[in-house]
């Protein structure tokens, strides 16, 4: 399994948002939604036009973990939602294919990989990255690591750490300033 990361530099955010924008509103949304929410690629696919139409918030089962998930719709994704939404059936998928069908896994992968490249990132990024780039923003701007964990559910503070980076970038940082 390949190792993603997340997106550090909130200009190679912007940048990639830039690129998606210029795809489809679809790929933007989808990308946003992850960056915004945090959400796993595998909850993303699965949201219908109903979990969001009209909504302070998204409720979900984890797929995961089976546990339930709610959290605000912020107001970056509201008015996003509220355009891209109008005139869609309320039970079907709010993403779906060029055919019709629910926007898989393997496709969303290309569009974030795909977007990355195109903004000059050199790292491995893939669908997780939308995850991890949460991650990592919301502990640059909170530094609330406890937090954090309760909303990834995971298990240690430690493991949150690793998950977005932020051990490793302070193991680098430290090789960097210990200089004898």
């Amino acid at each position: 399994m390949t190792i993603v990361e997340p997106i550090r530099n909130l200009d190679d955010v912007k940048e990639v948002e830039k690129i998606l924008k210029h795809q489809s509103m679809r790929n933007l949304i989808f990308f946003t939604i992850g960056t915004n929410c945090g959400l796993r690629i595998s909850d993303i696919l699965s949201l219908n036009v109903c979990d969001v139409v009209n909504r302070d918030f998204i409720q979900i089962r984890e797929k995961k973990t089976g546990k339930f998930k709610k959290f605000p719709i912020n107001s970056k994704l509201k008015p996003m939602l509220t355009e891209y939404t109008k005139g869609k059936e309320k039970n079907s998928p709010l993403f779906k294919t060029k055919f019709g069908n629910r926007l898989g896994r393997v496709a969303a992968y290309y569009i974030i990989k795909d977007a990355c490249e195109k903004a000059g990132l050199n790292d491995k990024f893939g669908t997780h990255t939308m995850r991890k780039t949460f991650g990592y923003h919301y502990y640059k701007k909170y530094k609330d690591i406890a937090l954090l964990q309760k909303v990834f559910n995971h298990s240690s503070p430690e493991i949150t750490l690793r998950y977005i980076g932020i051990e490793q970038e302070e193991i680098n940082q430290s090789y960097i300033n210990f200089i004898i």
